[in-house]
This record gives structure tokens, sequence and C-alpha cells, in this order.
């Protein structure tokens, strides 16, 4: 039996799988359910901690491509194995997981549970969402990765449907029903490729290491078969625009902390399979492919840009700028050079810290005001300027203010792209502008201006600013009524400055997190098979 010589990775996906198995049972001590699977959360963080000083970039860069590998027999008689390993692509998502569900937890403290459900079983999701992530992310079989792939779905599905908002049930199958399709064509692709490394290798494998190894083998209409199997589940995942349909509507009707996890994680799955498996297991049918991927990755950005500017409800606007923002890493990873690489893998995680803090910051809104609607809102910042701030960062962030962690990421796509893709690069470019109006123009109209709006001034009556049934001046309601509209709390705030701090440091130093990816996007682009058109990354 081969273990590889590490049990990191599998520490870290038991635990929350474990966590998620004690917390449930507790059904009647919210208190002390939130508090274990908050200890677990950080437990997690800690061993990823562990796992991100253990990776070597130096051996990365000599050509060792997955580290902190464990792979043991699974099922024999399809030549299945239990394998693990990461890169650096891999680990930096590892690290955006670990990072946002301790904060996701901390932001559904005091979360209202719908009736007849518990607070243990919403938390015990959470957890279980996480440990099969970091399945996802860390499995180097491809048998393997499909079953994490699919079986993901499962908490996030219940989360939707079980604690989500009036239509959670039609968002939670729509969902599913997307996700699962994909799965089912991409199961395809799986067998269909363990078919063909029979006829190439010794023994048919669902190994990456050696699938890899014989992808320039495969003849290129074959792999356009495979590959687009493999592509129309990470598109639908993505979501790449037209397979998008699902994300406003789950987008909308989650619960936020979930919500979280789905824009800012989960949906990273897909753009993590494109780098991961469609261009280094076919090469060939990605370079032939990928004026069509890259049509699509331009129509998502100024489509999603556009859908966002006109959105009335706040949930469903974070949702279209997500769609707007993968149309860039979709665009970066299909460009085929190491800095556009770099940008996208960079902008995954960047992207889940910034739409993250602004799917976070739009709830905190929404918990106070009561309604999803832009109308229902004004003035906000005269109420809450804290609340106000934090909406504006997280907007800045989201439209690639330089200084925010965004504009490194987007810069690298657009630079990267441009040499190989001019055009497409061109007409990206005009997604930015609308970033700039869709985040800046619902900032004004729920948080500037003066005091106004039905959720507002309706917070402000129930609160006390003027007795029941009486509403105030706005200018005296302002003053009165913190109660009724209150600013960031103690725990909001603990919970945001994290986001905070990574929006700066990331927009000024990026290099820690480049180095650890240089050597994996390096190897992509060889086992791509094309040269470098920009000479490498700058940091």
């Amino acid at each position: 039996m081969n273990t590889g010589g590490s049990v990191l990775l599998l520490i870290l996906l038991v635990l929350p799988l474990v966590g998620a198995l004690v917390v449930a049972p507790i059904k009647d001590n919210a208190r002390l359910a939130k508090l274990v699977a908050f200890g677990f959360a950080l437990a997690s963080l800690v061993v990823t901690a562990v796992a991100w000083f253990s990776y070597s970039v130096t051996a990365a860069a000599g050509g060792s491509r997955f580290q902190l590998e464990l792979s043991v027999p699974w099922i024999p008689a399809f030549g299945t194995r239990f394998a693990l390993g990461v890169d650096g692509i891999a680990l930096v998502m590892l690290a955006l997981i670990a990072v946002l569900v301790p904060i996701v937890m901390g932001f559904s403290w005091n979360e209202k549970i719908p009736e007849g459900r518990t607070t243990s079983g919403f938390f015990a999701l959470l957890l279980a969402t996480q440990g099969l992530l970091v399945g996802v992310f860390a499995a180097t079989d491809v048998f393997l990765f499909y079953v994490f792939f699919e079986a993901m779905l499962i908490p996030m599905y219940f989360m939707i449907g079980r604690f989500g908002g009036p239509r959670r049930q039609y968002a939670a199958v729509k969902f599913f029903l997307y996700s699962l399709l994909g799965g089912l064509i991409m199961l395809a692709s799986v067998i269909g490729l363990y078919v063909v490394s029979g006829a190439r290798l010794d023994q048919a494998s669902f190994s990456w290491t050696e699938l890899q190894s014989i992808a320039s083998t495969v003849p290129e209409s074959t792999q356009i078969w495979l590959f687009l199997g493999f592509f129309v589940a990470f598109a639908i995942k993505a979501p790449l625009v037209p397979f998008h349909t699902w994300l406003p509507d789950a987008g909308a009707e989650a619960p936020v902390g979930a919500g979280v996890l789905l824009v800012g994680v989960l949906d990273k799955v897909g753009t993590f399979g494109f780098l991961r498996y469609c261009l280094p297991l076919f090469p060939l049918a990605s370079q032939r492919l990928a004026p069509l991927v890259l049509t699509l990755a331009v129509v998502g950005i100024l489509y999603g840009a556009l859908l966002a500017v006109g959105q009335t409800d706040m949930k469903r606007f974070v949702a279209y700028t997500s769609i707007a923002h993968f149309g860039f890493i979709a665009l970066g990873i299909f460009a085929f050079s190491t800095q556009a690489f770099a940008g996208s893998a960079l902008y995954m995680v960047n992207h889940g810290i910034s739409t993250g803090m602004l799917f976070i910051v739009v709830g905190l809104v929404i918990a106070r005001g009561g309604s999803r609607l832009v109308t229902d809102y004004g003035g906000v910042h005269k109420l809450a300027p804290l609340l106000a701030g934090t909406f504006l960062i997280a907007g800045l962030s989201s439209l690639a203010l330089p200084g925010t962690n965004s504009f490194v990421s987007e810069f690298l796509v657009l630079v990267g792209s441009f040499p190989r893709e001019p055009v497409y690069t061109i007409l990206a470019t005009v997604g930015i502008i609308f970033a700039a109006l869709y985040v800046l123009w619902t900032y004004q109209r729920v948080m500037q201006g003066p005091v106004r709006g039905a959720a507002v001034l309706g917070a402000l009556e129930r609160g006390g600013a003027g007795g029941p049934g009486t509403m105030l001046d706005p200018a005296v309601s302002a003053k009165r009524g913190s109660s009724g509209f209150p600013d960031l709390s103690g725990r909001e705030i603990a919970v945001l400055t994290p986001l905070i701090v990574l929006v700066i440091v990331l927009g000024f130093f990026p290099g820690p997190v480049l180095h650890v990816l240089e050597p994996s996007v390096v190897a992509t682009l060889n086992e791509v098979g094309l040269p470098d058109p920009v000479g490498g990354i700058s940091r």
C-alpha cells in the first residue's frame, strides 16, 4: 500500500466532515452547536496553514507537479485510487475555503433560521460543504474528482432548499438539476478517457498523472469529444453564458452564508476544472475550441455587466457581477500565457474575497431593512456609516480599483491575454467601464442621498424612532434611528475586518500568492504545448 508520505490533505478533508457529524445532533443547544462548528472550522484553518508552509515552491519549480500526496487503493477492479495531492493552484483554493468558512460562520451566528429548521443543521451543512470542496480541489484521481464533484451538490442543495428565501425550493432544484446534468455528461467523458487510456497504457487508469502523460498521443477528434463532456460540466459550474441561468436564482434565494460559499468557492470548481483537466488532458482540443470559449467569456463579461446594471434585487445584482467576473477568468485561461493563467488563478481567490465580502455586506443591509430591493433603500450612510464604508470597499474591490486585490488579477489577465488574443481582450475591457457603472450606481442609490425608502423608514419606525405608526422627518430619524437601522456590531466588524485586510494586502502585495502559483501555471502551459507569448510572470 502506497501512502504517499503525507496525511495532511486527508486530515483537511476528514476534519470538517467529522465536524458535520458531531454538530448535526446538537439540536437543542444552538450556541454549543455554533461553538463546536466554529472550532472545527478554526482547526481546518490551522491545518491549511500547515499545508501551506509544507508546500515547496522550489520543488514545484523543479518539476514536482503534486505535493503532500496520499494514494491508497480504492476500487482495484477499476484501477481507481483514493489519491490526493495539491499543486499551487489547488493550494490557494484550499486556503480560500479555510479563510471563508469561519467568516461565514461568524456572519451566520445570529441569522434567523426558518421555522422547523435547526442551527446545528445549517452549521453542519457548512462543514460538509467545506470537506467536500477540499476533496474536489485535492483529488488527483479523475474518478475520485467526479465523486466529490457530484457529492458537493448535496449539502448546498439542502442549504438553499431548507434555509433559503421564498422561492428556495425552485432555486435549489434548478441548481441541482443543472449541476447534475453537467456531471452526468462529464461522467461519459470520464469513462471515455478511461477506455482511451487502456489502449495506450499497460492498464486503463484514472490517475491524472498517467492520463496527462498520454494526452498528446490521443487524436484531436477524440480529444474534442472528451473535452466537451468536461467543458459543459465546468461551464455550468463556472458559470459561463449560456449555462449560467441557475446562478441568479440560487444566489438570490440562498441564505447569505451559503451564498458566500456558492459564489465565492463552489463556482470556482468550474474554472479550476478548466485549468486542471480541460487544458492538460486535452491540449489539442483546448487549442481548437479556444475561440468558442473566448467568445462565451467575452459575451459573459458584457452580458453579466449589463444585467447587473439593471438589477433591483441586491442579491441578484451580486450574482450577475459574478457572471461578468467569471468571463475574465475564462478569458485568461484560454488565452494560453503564464501571465493570463496566473491572473485567472489569482482572480479566483480575489473574486472569492471581494464578492464574498459584497454578499455579506448586502446581507447585513437586507437583515436591517427586511427587503432585497435597491429601491427600498437610500441614505444608509447617514444611519450606518461603517456599513456604508464596507459596502464601498467591497464594491471598489469588485470593480478592480487600483490598490485593491482584484486589480492585480484583472490586470494580469488583460496583459497576458492581449499578445495572443487582442480582439477578445479589447472587447473585455469594455466590461471594466460597466463594472464601475453598476457598482457605483448601486452604492449611490442604496447608501447616498437623504434617508429614504420603505425598508429604511420602516426599520426606523420599528426601532422606535417615532413610535408605532408615526413617520418622523428623515433628518430626525437619522439622528434617533440607530436602534432601528444600526451600524455594524462588534461581531460584524470582526467578520468583515479579515476580508478588508485581504483586499488591501493582496492589492499591494500579491507576490507571495503569485510565487506559489507560478510553477503550476508554467507547468500547465507546458502541458498545453504552446510557447509563452509574454515570457513569464512579473512580480
